[in-house]
């Protein structure tokens, strides 16, 4: 099973898709993906009906591809 969820291509989608409890490879999404695909647009019906089920990533995961905040500024307080 692949290890992680792929996200559809051709520009930044909130939607993830992934087989649920079956195997599939990049190469399978990838296929289905262009055979569902009308141009930029997405059919996500065709999607479904080839068996990919859509996801919306979480707070925590859309917060894991957020650019790190600025670093709090040095403590320039003397110290013995």
């Amino acid at each position: 099973m692949v290890a992680g969820v792929l996200a559809g291509c051709g520009g930044y989608s909130e939607k993830q898709w992934m087989k649920v409890n079956e195997s599939y490879t990049t190469e399978e999404f990838r296929r289905d993906h262009k055979a569902c695909s009308k141009g930029i647009v997405l059919d996500e019906a065709c999607m479904r009906a080839k068996g990919w089920v859509d996801l919306k990533p979480s707070t925590k995961d859309r917060a894991a591809d957020a650019p790190a905040p600025t670093p709090a500024p040095q403590d320039y307080r003397w110290r013995r």
